[in-house]
């Protein structure tokens, strides 16, 4: 009671750290009425980055209030090691880059959606080279302001890559809800054209995984959709690989519906809305789909675009490779809303355009 008392006295006499601890607890409802209603909007990744800072100034101002030395002291080695830690992987994510592009290179196959890192990697080197070599020293002024369209454009994209990286994450934690009627798993390439990929493979299973808890806690078991076409070079459909598959680990076939016409994400989401729309009767269906862990926000917003209300789960993808996917996915993202983001950098290209242009009169 009488530590109740003293905390209560501590509010009182600061009336502004109550202010702040107010906004601060506001601004996490704001985030988790968004974020649960609508983990696919964009904003989510706003509304959390907002309340990480308010809850990053309100410690310190808890931290530095109590007077205690040691904690002050840890708080401020725990601070420099996060900001030590940012400023490192700044500077060295191209080596980063180029050690990842050495594994997958090892690991994967030579196609341009695996270089990804090895050319974003080549391009940071470029860049901090040309900014060591100080350019305004011998490029003309109209050129320097013509070239600011660069860092313009570099800030943005790394504005929004943080934020989609941000929403991806929170993506993984959507509350599972065990009462689905449907489980949608979306296809992937095939090996020799008929036999499904790990990758693939460990979609189907956390789907069978998903289906088997929902059974256990005396609710009926979902339906599972393969989704999946026949690409030009396989022998049977994705959909049809994957419910060989899943007929092998023990799923029942009556278990199992296919879609085998989809040819991207956004097909295999209204394809199998249709499906199972039709199965079931009527729109009112619950349903998850399952993807791998880099995919299931691209896909939920596709998802979101057919009228698909569901949520996605993810699989695990093994650490080397999420770079170039997560890249993928960022493009991905970038080209469903291209319309806003090249209005923007069109601005910033016009601005670079007006200082140039000034320079010369």
């Amino acid at each position: 009671m009488a530590s109740l008392n003293n905390l209560l006295h501590f509010f009182e006499n600061n009336r502004e750290f109550s202010l702040f601890s107010i906004l601060l607890v506001m601004s996490l409802i704001f985030f988790l009425a968004s974020w649960l209603t609508g983990p696919w909007r964009w904003i989510n990744g706003v509304l959390f980055t907002i309340f990480i800072l308010l809850l990053g100034a309100w410690l310190t101002f808890i931290v530095y209030a109590t007077q205690y030395r040691t904690l002050q002291i840890i708080y401020a080695a725990i601070l420099a090691i996060l900001i030590l830690a940012i400023i490192l992987v700044t500077t060295f994510s191209w080596l980063f880059c180029l050690w990842n592009a050495y594994f997958v290179w090892k690991r994967e196959s030579h196609t341009l959606p695996n270089l990804l890192t090895l050319f974003l990697g080549l391009g940071m080197i470029v860049a901090w080279l040309f900014t060591l070599s100080a350019p305004a020293s011998y490029l003309p002024k109209w050129l320097i302001e013509l070239l600011n369209f660069a860092p313009l454009t570099a800030g943005y994209l790394g504005l929004i890559m943080y934020n989609f990286l941000v929403n991806l994450l929170l993506y993984q934690f959507i509350p599972r809800r065990y009462h689905q009627d449907y489980l949608i798993v979306l296809g992937a390439g095939l090996i020799d054209g008929e036999r499904v990929t790990p990758l693939l493979a460990s979609r189907i299973n956390r789907a069978i995984q998903f289906a088997q808890k929902q059974a256990a806690k005396g609710r009926k078991y979902p339906k599972i959709i393969m989704s999946g076409g026949q690409g030009g070079n396989e022998k049977i459909s994705e959909a049809q690989a994957m419910y060989n598959y899943a007929i092998s680990q023990g799923v029942q076939a009556d278990q199992i519906l296919l879609e085998d016409k989809s040819k991207n994400t956004y097909e295999n989401m209204l394809f199998s809305k249709n499906i199972a729309s039709q199965d079931f009767g009527s729109n009112s269906f619950k349903a998850k789909f399952f993807s791998n862990n880099f995919h299931i926000y691209r896909a939920g917003l596709l998802a979101r675009q057919v009228g698909l209300n569901a949520d996605g789960v993810g699989s695990y993808t093994r650490p080397y490779f999420l770079p170039n996917a997560i890249i993928r996915e960022f493009a991905g993202v970038f080209v469903m809303h291209k319309k806003l983001h090249f209005t923007i950098l069109g601005l910033f290209a016009a601005y670079a355009i007006f200082t140039a242009l000034i320079t010369l009169f």
